[in-house]
């Protein structure tokens, strides 16, 4: 066997291993885990989260996974919680604390904490008998199925299956708080997830930048506003403010016979497409259909309806295609 196939052989046996382990800890999920959830989602104040070694590293980031849905959260290390950072927790918080063993000794401390002064604790350990587990308000008991590396020293399978419960709380909170698209982007205004949930209303154009110019407008004035507000096009409103139409380049080439002697209403095209400021920018982009380059922002049951215009470059800016 080659050293290629004895790598992809290592792999394989690793991933199956890790993959049956989460298929045992599903199977093994009893009432303790609707018990912490149910608990976490009653904190009036946050949830902390602690473990040791690579325990902490699975516990950064549940932290992270709550916070960014709706469940305020941190981490924090059992051994800086022995030197001042035990005042972090307060009555209202919730704690959980990870530990395979659930012997880890710098977790004595936090531990001890939470009993003296009755914060709830949630403790996720392999050993049923385990002080970790005696200790705590609700006990989740992992399988043990030993770790993927043979000798049980590497931590692989322990932590695997304690990430997956950690993303398995996080979801049933969200779907018990119906958490939505909208309420995520909150938490992650930047990079491609951000850009890929803002809304319309976050990147358009409004007030006094939007070309806009009635139908009874003469078309001097129209090419005038076209140059000034920068967009190319020019939105046309009717007698009671709603849009009506829209000027752009390809409406001013086949009007160039006696463009100047006529207005807006005539060089217009009626009914164009336009969005609501609610809409996904991605969204937008599909209504473009790579040949719009703007799009009117309206409310159809607004007085005067046009809201902002929005450009294919803001939608390229942000980062949404």
């Amino acid at each position: 066997m080659t050293d290629t196939e004895t790598f992809n052989a290592s792999a394989v046996r690793v991933i199956n291993a890790e993959a049956a382990a989460l298929q045992t800890l599903s199977a093994s999920l009893g009432p303790s885990f609707g018990e912490a959830v149910a608990l976490l989602l009653s904190a009036t104040g946050r949830v902390i989260i602690s473990g040791m070694g690579k325990s902490g590293h699975i516990a950064r980031k549940m932290a992270a996974t709550f916070a960014s849905t709706g469940t305020p959260a941190h981490f924090v290390h059992p051994a800086e919680a022995s030197h001042g950072d035990l005042g972090m927790m307060t009555s209202g918080d919730v704690v959980i604390v990870l530990s395979n063993s659930g012997e880890t000794p710098e977790l004595a401390d936090l531990v001890a904490y939470t009993r003296r002064f009755n914060i709830p604790m949630i403790g996720v350990a392999s050993r049923e008998t385990s002080t970790l587990l005696t200790q705590a308000d609700v006990a989740i008991l992992l399988p043990q199925l030993g770790e993927a590396c043979g000798t049980g020293i590497v931590p692989t399978i322990s932590t695997t299956m304690t990430l997956a419960l950690g993303d398995a709380m996080a979801i049933a909170m969200m779907e018990h708080r119906k958490f939505t698209p909208e309420n995520f982007r909150d938490f992650h205004p930047g990079g491609k997830l951000g850009a890929k949930l803002a809304k319309v209303r976050d990147l358009m154009h409004g007030g006094d930048s939007i070309p806009l110019v009635s139908e009874t407008t003469p078309m001097s004035d129209t090419l005038l506003t076209i140059s000034q507000k920068g967009f190319g096009v020019v939105g046309v409103t009717d007698t009671s403010g709603h849009l009506s139409g829209i000027i752009t380049d390809g409406d001013l080439r086949r009007h160039m016979t006696g463009l100047l002697d006529m207005n807006a209403g005539a060089v217009m095209t009626p009914h164009p497409r336009t969005v609501g400021p609610d809409t996904l920018a991605a969204e937008a982009i599909g209504v473009m259909e790579g040949k719009i380059t703007c799009l009117f922002v309206v409310d159809p049951d607004g007085p005067a309806n046009v809201l902002g215009v929005l450009h294919i470059h803001d939608c390229l800016r942000a980062g949404v295609v």
